[in-house]
């Protein structure tokens, strides 16, 4: 299975310590040079520069290969313009992305798609963890999480 990331989902796992459910449910990840470039930022949370700068074996570094995805949206960053670009190029299963534009332009090109609550949705049902738990930890960060998602999520859990 073909796992692309773009920054949010990675980020957001690895501050509430649940960064190796990408292995567990993926069994590795491919991520794209900006995605790493982003999780590097001096912006970037100390812990989630820490990880990325010496990941785990399961990650794997490709840049995009070619022009699948011509820039149309300028709004998009370069993270999720080249996550979305390198999931075309290698004909993904699964693209992780948490931004609303990046999730529209991969559903312009009949991408599949979640983010973060999706991963830990998937890791709740298969028994991986407590999700009430998780996304109390979620809570605590800057990811936005609506009370009407929240409700939907704890439904679908």
């Amino acid at each position: 299975m073909i796992v692309i990331a773009d920054t949010s989902a990675i980020n957001y796992l690895i501050l509430i310590g649940e960064a190796q459910l990408l292995s567990e449910l993926y069994g590795g990840v491919v991520i794209p040079p900006a995605v790493r470039r982003e999780l590097l930022a001096l912006n970037s949370p100390e812990p989630v520069r820490k990880w990325a700068s010496d990941p785990p074996d399961w990650i794997r570094f490709v840049s995009p290969g070619s022009e699948a995805l011509a820039r149309t949206d300028e709004s998009l960053d370069a993270g999720e313009w080249e996550a979305i670009a390198l999931a075309l190029d290698l004909h993904a299963h699964l693209l992780l992305i948490d931004d609303a534009r990046g999730r529209r332009e991969s559903s312009r090109h009949n991408l599949e798609f979640t983010g973060t609550l999706g991963v830990l949705l998937a890791a709740s049902q298969k028994g991986l963890l407590n999700l009430d738990d998780a996304i109390c930890r979620l809570r605590q960060t800057s990811f936005f999480l609506s009370d009407k998602l929240l409700r939907r999520i704890l439904r679908r859990g």
